[in-house]
């Protein structure tokens, strides 16, 4: 308790704090007395000079030389996927089929984590370093005096349990007595020493000279999965490292700790929903691109003019993963919905030139080449307008740097990015492919037939 309230208070000293709630031993969250917590609520956005992950770096740099006390500084986030609240971000789960076997084996992969130079922040909740006092009575000698080994055990509970011995009543109220030995005789083994017995004959003798005891390690805890011993290995990323580089520095360490297979490792919380989601991603923007395709060939009835469309997305998709790049942020689950409502932006663009397009062909006779050049014309404003009016728009989004501003960057720079690698692609790869996939539609015989003479300029 003393040592946490010295780090409560370099962390109130830091500008960017503006209160600490600090709990030790056993609560809600923490399972073993050797264990704190700490809920740092900084000042408001704007009157402090960093961000919540800057502000837990810089703090944690200054309580990692405090000794015996090891400090990990975790930013909350508004929306989680864990179901626990761990030391660190990300959970590596490990499981085996006797406590003594997961002792064995987490230290070995814990210390490859930790060498691991894309981790930090590793830390264990698996407390096997406590210690427990083993009384080994010598039934012999105790039987010549008369001591039975319940006599011992009630001994012992007198001394250093909880056990009531008289009420004391009063008009308002009782008060229970608890017989317990003097804090100057428990606060360690050498308590033992000073434990007496009754002897059948009425002397008073030591414990000392009935039975033998000495100190093993024991666990704190005992978390169980799925019935078996289990442990959790929390951690964190290091500065400028991407979750998917991070996961596969926890695939090589465990490669590396060369488990037993009884011993099982699972990730948990958002490093197994990223790991699950991970394959998905294609997928999902693979979907979204098809169901496009289908809405667009059925509106234009047509199987060429949709890819038409869809080739503005390329260049769209690497404006947004350049942008991100540069930003410095990581294609997570914001930045991939980002990608998603590119595909409906930015389609746009190309909509309003082939639709024009193609209205004047099938109802006006002009020829491709007419029809595209006369729907460059007409729709450069339009394009213009919206692609400006949906840039500005997405800008507070990315230069944002209120409250929750975190969560909403990875859109802002993913809808930018893309905006601006794809403003100029309608007007000029566009109807190229236009007139191609047009040349490819005649030959096939699937297109429809084109008007030769074109209009007057």
């Amino acid at each position: 308790a003393r040592r946490q309230q010295a780090a409560v208070a370099t962390v109130l000293a830091d500008p960017a704090v503006q209160s600490v709630a600090s709990v030790v031993g056993v609560d809600g969250v923490n399972a073993v007395v050797s264990r704190g917590r700490m809920l740092v609520v900084l000042k408001p956005r704007e009157a402090r000079d960093a961000s919540a992950d800057d502000v837990a770096r810089r703090l944690g740099v200054q309580l990692d030389d405090r000794a015996a006390l090891r400090v990990v500084l975790q930013p909350l986030a508004d929306l989680t996927l864990d179901d626990q609240i761990a030391p660190a971000r990300y959970l590596l789960e490990v499981q085996a089929p006797t406590p003594a076997l997961l002792s064995q084996w987490m230290a070995p992969l814990a210390a490859q984590l930790d060498a691991s130079d894309r981790l930090v922040d590793v830390t264990s909740d698996l407390r096997d370093d406590a210690r427990q006092v083993f009384v080994d009575i010598d039934r012999e000698s105790a039987g010549r005096l008369g001591i039975t080994p319940a006599a011992v055990s009630a001994a012992l509970y007198d001394a250093f349990g909880q056990r009531q011995v008289a009420t004391v009543f009063s008009p308002s109220s009782q008060t229970r007595v608890v017989l317990e030995a003097q804090p100057d005789f428990r606060d360690g083994p050498h308590a033992l020493d000073h434990v007496m017995l009754k002897s059948a004959a009425g002397a008073t003798v030591p414990l000392a000279a009935v039975a033998r005891w000495s100190e093993q390690p024991a666990r704190g805890t005992i978390l169980r999965r799925d019935q078996f011993p289990a442990a959790t290995l929390a951690f964190n990323t290091a500065p400028g490292v991407a979750l998917d580089d991070a996961v596969a520095a926890v695939d090589r360490a465990i490669a590396a700790a060369a488990l037993p297979p009884v011993v099982e490792t699972a990730f948990g919380g958002a490093a197994a929903s990223f790991r699950a989601s991970l394959p998905r991603t294609l997928l999902l923007v693979l979907a979204a691109i098809v169901t496009v395709y289908i809405v667009l060939g059925v509106l234009y009835e047509s199987y060429v003019h949709p890819l038409t469309i869809l080739s503005t997305l390329p260049s769209a998709g690497i404006g947004a993963l350049i942008a991100l790049q540069l930003a410095g942020s990581d294609l997570g689950i914001v930045a991939i919905i980002g990608i998603i409502l590119l595909v409906g932006i930015v389609k746009k663009n190309a909509i309003l030139m082939i639709d024009f397009a193609l209205e004047r062909e099938r109802r006006d006779g002009f020829a491709p080449r007419a029809a595209i050049h006369a729907a460059c014309l007409a729709r450069l404003r339009p394009i213009l307008m919206t692609t400006a009016a949906a840039l500005f728009g997405a800008l507070p989004l990315m230069l944002g740097s209120g409250a929750g501003s975190e969560l909403r960057q990875p859109l802002g720079i993913t809808l930018v990015g893309g905006l601006l690698a794809s403003q100029r692609l309608p007007l000029y790869p566009t109807p190229v492919i236009y007139l191609a996939f047009a040349r490819v539609a005649q030959r096939l015989g699937r297109g429809r037939d084109a008007a030769v003479a074109e209009p007057a300029a």
